[in-house]
């Protein structure tokens, strides 16, 4: 980037902080050059590169906080969808319930009226008219009359008891395509969010990737603006060259010993379904209900994933080929992965360990890709995988679906 007078900056003694790392103009090193030689000049140049540091801070932090309460936002936002997924699924089968019940019942009463009808057959008066001098047959009509009598009382209550069903049967009915529409506008609004919390951890990935580049650079700089010896600006970038290379061959070590670890282990073998188990370790916690073990974030008491004990630092692997929808902070679910493979199937992956995110948003990842390395981020009590596994949006058990497609988790 093309620098600034430094010599001109400081005759007139004005050092302006910039507005944004972003629009900042930084020094080059010719500039710095010429300025230690002039010891105003050069404390100038120290001034607003410490300046140009901090804001590189400031503008990390801000964009962080606001990928943070994204991400926050989109937890919240996707905890009342699946809650709101479940209520609607238990309306739903009550409904179904009720209607059955209706339906029997409404059969019970026609079953009733058939028989008063056959019992009630031919005409009481003229029959009361013939056997009137027989006491005995007036005995057996009067005794039939009752009976009847008797019938109607029944009829009548399994009619009412029918049209109560059918009243609940109607009642539950609404309630569930209240809650289906009410369920419908909750993942609207989880989408809605994840949108929002992908654009928020961009900006932030963005902010945090300038200010590393830009950072490093920059303190050799000061370095060597306040190194009283007479070292060279060449000597300064020489060891940063050294750096970079030793921290990519650190890079390349790691992922060669992650394929390894792919080869050697079951954890993301591909199975003949085409899914793979995501990591190794034992079940620590199931899907259901449970108490809350965190604060601050955590809402309801029920939890949507199986935790794998994977021990910290242990690979985590893609349990099917896809395309990564976010990678990054997520609030209490810590650093968080989750992969569309199509179908309206997502799987989710968190707490992962800080630095250990292996791909990004927008990328393909193949079944059994080791994509992070496991740890304790977010409200974790210790290093483990919360997997996840969606279906059209809402968290399902992941360990019957896992196992309908060959992999046992734990």
């Amino acid at each position: 980037m093309a620098g600034f007078s430094i010599v001109a900056m400081a005759a007139v003694g004005a050092i302006a902080a910039p507005g944004s790392a972003l629009a900042a103009t930084y020094p080059t090193w010719d500039e710095l050059q010429a300025a230690k030689a002039s010891t105003a000049a050069g404390a100038a140049a120290v001034q607003q590169i410490t300046a140009l540091i901090a804001q590189l801070e400031t503008n990390v932090e801000v964009t962080r906080a606001e990928a943070e309460r994204r991400t926050d936002e989109l937890i919240e936002a996707q905890q009342k969808f699946d809650d709101a997924v479940m209520r609607a699924d238990q309306i739903q089968a009550q409904a179904e319930a009720s209607a059955a019940e209706a339906a029997t019942a409404e059969s019970n009463a026609g079953q009733v009226a058939a028989q008063l009808y056959r019992a009630g057959t031919g005409d009481v008066g003229v029959n009361l008219f013939l056997d009137a001098g027989d006491a005995a047959a007036t005995d057996k009509l009067l005794a039939k009359l009752g009976s009847m009598e008797k019938m109607v009382e029944r009829t009548s209550a399994v009619y009412n008891q029918a049209q109560e069903k059918q009243n609940a049967a109607r009642a539950l009915a609404d309630q569930a395509q209240v809650a289906r529409a009410e369920r419908e506008k909750l993942r609207i609004a989880a989408e809605e969010a994840l949108v929002a919390a992908q654009a928020a951890q961009a900006a932030a990935e963005k902010a945090l990737a300038e200010s590393q580049a830009k950072k490093i650079e920059l303190d050799q700089q000061l370095k060597f603006l306040q190194d009283t010896e007479a070292k060279t600006a060449a000597a300064y970038q020489e060891g940063e060259r050294i750096r970079k290379e030793e921290e990519a061959r650190r890079r390349a070590e790691e992922a060669r010993r992650q394929a390894e670890a792919i080869r050697n282990g079951s954890p993301g073998a591909v199975s003949g379904s085409g899914w793979a188990k995501p990591a190794a370790g034992g079940i620590t916690g199931s899907y259901g209900p449970r108490a809350p073990i965190c604060s601050g974030g955590c809402s309801g008491s029920f939890h949507y994933a199986v935790d794998i004990g994977t021990g910290c630092s242990a690979p985590i692997y893609a349990a099917n080929s896809g395309i990564v929808r976010y990678a990054g902070w997520s609030g209490t679910y810590g650093n968080y992965v989750q992969i569309d493979h199509g179908g309206g199937v997502w799987t989710g992956y968190a707490h992962i360990r800080p630095g250990g995110t292996f791909v990004g948003s927008g990328q393909w990842v193949e079944a059994g890709q080791n994509i992070a390395s496991s740890g304790t981020t977010g409200a974790s009590t210790g290093c483990h995988l919360h997997f996840e596994v969606y279906i059209g949006g809402s968290r399902i058990d992941p360990y019957p679906f896992m196992a309908d497609r060959g992999v046992r988790l734990g």
